[in-house]
């Protein structure tokens, strides 16, 4: 590691991982930046006295044809080959947009919300992840005979952080407790439908590696828009039973009320009830914002 290197801090290597325009690159770099941070070798957050200019939008090849995502052809149910390649390279791409979602929000929010080590290293933690599980499903997308790039796509998820981009509480609500529960609903009929298709490996990889992991990162997302919801409160009132009860639900209902300004439409069931809760967050969360009579 040069010298510049060793001085630079987590945002500004952030960045740098938002300002690589190849996905393959940006997911390396990720995960170097990543283990320099668990390992120490980068040691602090951010400079209180410099403020770095944080991208309105992530750094990306044209490679990728991007259409509206009610032009999204449509992918199938995993029945033939060309199905399995259209569902195989919507997962890269969306693992592709959350590599820099959880980058950005380490750039965009951690100084100036002053938030704790831990929320950059619980991020950080999912950055690796998302960059991972890329890597992992491009791979396999060349295996059965494609490759990234090779069909269209869209970026409906940066829209909703250009939405969520002046507001922390709103970037963890609707990125991480809706978009990234939406993912944890899908997942097991993704599954099931490369099993029956013959496709194992490509079951194996999602229902061993992505989803376990997909369930930590709600988590992630569930843990710090509490932690944000109750920072104002005096920490003498947190060990009262009855006040944390409250608390709760005080939480749970600014949870409503930022979803409902800030995502368009009704949350849509089923839900994955056990993942959800593993993740931190029972039906109170999610149901009063569901499509009512379905």
């Amino acid at each position: 590691m040069s010298d510049a290197e060793q001085r630079e801090t987590l945002v500004e290597a952030a960045v740098r991982v938002l300002n690589t325009a190849d996905p393959f690159e940006k997911a390396r770099l990720g995960d170097f930046v990543a283990n320099s941070w668990l390992d120490g070798s980068i040691t602090r957050p951010y400079d209180p006295q410099v403020d770095v200019p944080v991208p309105e939008r992530p750094a990306r090849l044209a490679e990728v044809k991007l259409v509206s995502p009610g032009l999204m052809p449509k992918l199938g149910k995993a029945g033939s080959l060309q199905s399995r390649q259209a569902i195989v390279h919507s997962l890269a791409h969306t693992e592709s947009w959350a590599i820099d979602l959880s980058w950005d929000i380490i750039a965009r929010f951690g100084k100036q919300e002053s938030m704790p080590r831990e929320f950059f290293t619980d991020f950080v933690k999912v950055a690796q992840d998302e960059g991972r599980h890329f890597m992992l499903l491009a791979t396999r997308l060349q295996e059965l005979g494609s490759f990234y790039g090779a069909l269209p796509a869209h970026d409906g998820l940066w829209d909703s952080a250009i939405a969520t981009s002046k507001c922390l509480l709103a970037r963890l609500a609707v990125e991480h407790c809706v978009h990234e529960a939406r993912g944890l609903d899908v997942l097991p009929t993704t599954i099931s439908r490369f099993r029956n298709g013959g496709d194992d490996k490509t079951a194996d990889l999602l229902e061993t590696l992505v989803y376990p992991e997909e369930i930590t990162h709600c988590a992630a997302g569930v843990r710090w828009f509490r932690y944000l919801s109750l920072r104002s409160i005096e920490q003498g009132e947190n060990n009262d039973a009855e006040n944390r009860t409250e608390q709760d639900e005080g939480v749970i209902m600014k949870f409503h009320n930022i979803v409902r300004e800030y995502f368009r439409g009704p949350l849509k069931p089923p839900f994955n009830r056990e993942a959800r809760e593993a993740a931190g967050f029972g039906l109170r969360w999610y149901e009063p914002l569901a499509v009512k009579g379905d």
